[in-house]
């Protein structure tokens, strides 16, 4: 989409594209991140973790902290104060108490050691890869649809043309995703077809009635009287679209777009924030990870509806 007059169309295709690419990016990273921490964590954990079984020097009951002796690898005992779980109360006198410690170290400290959760456990690398591939998905999807976009452009900018009238409509309706009031572009060509486009700075210049060249059948490709070249989208209609509503058009500041698309961003980052928890486990990972995920794909979205600028 670099033909002339098609400037703004093919900026917000590449913010639409760079938004896309660096959020999976950034979504595959973390997750990558992650898994690798995590490795490391569990291997450290395994590789550096020995067992004793102490000793209990006075009973405890909720909520004090046991008083135990143990033994290293290296036969020096140690005295020390353990917080253990709550469900394990009471301690009694001389009772054994499981100790794991860092032999690696100079004078290690031990935990309670519980023979259930031995260490952080492993995570679900499976999960991971298949959350990765549904973002791929939809990567590849989004990266399609902007293909097609460009490639029905050329292809129907090549059609011969034909003259027509065309009065610029916006049409108005609630999107589901994100929520919030959408407003679209559209040209109505000869009182009888309406062909819905990307926005450009030119349609405000021209009114009613305006005298158009037409390229295309199926997807019409509108030249105004200064040459510019509007980007369709979607294929030519031939009644009114339905449940939009349409009215006049109405001018909007220049590089209106880079600010409308922060509350798609927002919508986005909330939503994946809360589907964190409602989705996911709520650890750091999947909140991070889903707030990524809808960001992205709550922006991309928006780029790609091609809305009034």
């Amino acid at each position: 989409m670099n033909a002339r007059g098609t400037g703004p169309a093919l900026r917000v295709a590449v913010f639409g594209l760079t938004v896309t690419l660096v959020g999976y990016a950034l979504l595959v990273a973390w997750l990558a991140g992650n898994v690798y921490v995590n490795d490391r964590a569990v291997d450290h954990y395994q590789e550096h973790t020995e067992r004793s079984l102490g000793r209990i020097l006075e009973d405890a009951s909720a909520p004090e902290d046991v008083r135990v002796s143990w033994t290293d690898e290296a036969g020096h005992e140690h005295v020390q104060l353990f917080t253990p779980p709550a469900e394990g109360y009471p301690y009694r006198k001389y009772g054994a108490f499981p100790v794991g410690y860092d032999p690696t170290e100079t004078n290690p400290s031990g935990h309670y050691f519980d023979y259930r959760e031995s260490g952080p456990q492993r995570l679900d690398e499976d999960a991971l890869i298949a959350s990765a591939v549904i973002a791929a998905l939809f990567v590849v999807a989004l990266c399609a649809a902007w293909a097609r976009r460009g490639l029905t452009f050329r292809y129907a900018a090549r059609r011969p043309g034909r003259p027509m009238t065309a009065d610029v409509r916006i049409g108005t309706r609630a999107q589901s995703f994100p929520r919030q009031v959408a407003r679209t572009p559209w040209l109505v060509l000869d009182d009888r077809h309406w062909q819905r486009v990307m926005w450009h700075p030119a349609l405000a210049e021209h009114g009613d009635g305006t005298s158009v060249t037409v390229h295309g059948d199926r997807t019409a490709v509108a030249v105004l009287p200064d040459g510019t070249r509007l980007v369709p989208v979607g294929r030519l209609r031939h009644r009114q679209p339905t449940p939009l509503t349409f009215a006049g058009l109405r001018k909007a500041p220049a590089h209106a777009w880079r600010r409308q698309a922060w509350p798609a961003t927002a919508y986005g980052t909330v939503f994946g924030f809360a589907a964190g928890f409602w989705l996911g486990d709520g650890t750091l990972l999947a909140v991070v990870g889903h707030t990524l995920a809808w960001a992205t794909l709550s922006t991309a979205e928006w780029a790609l509806f091609a809305p009034e600028l």
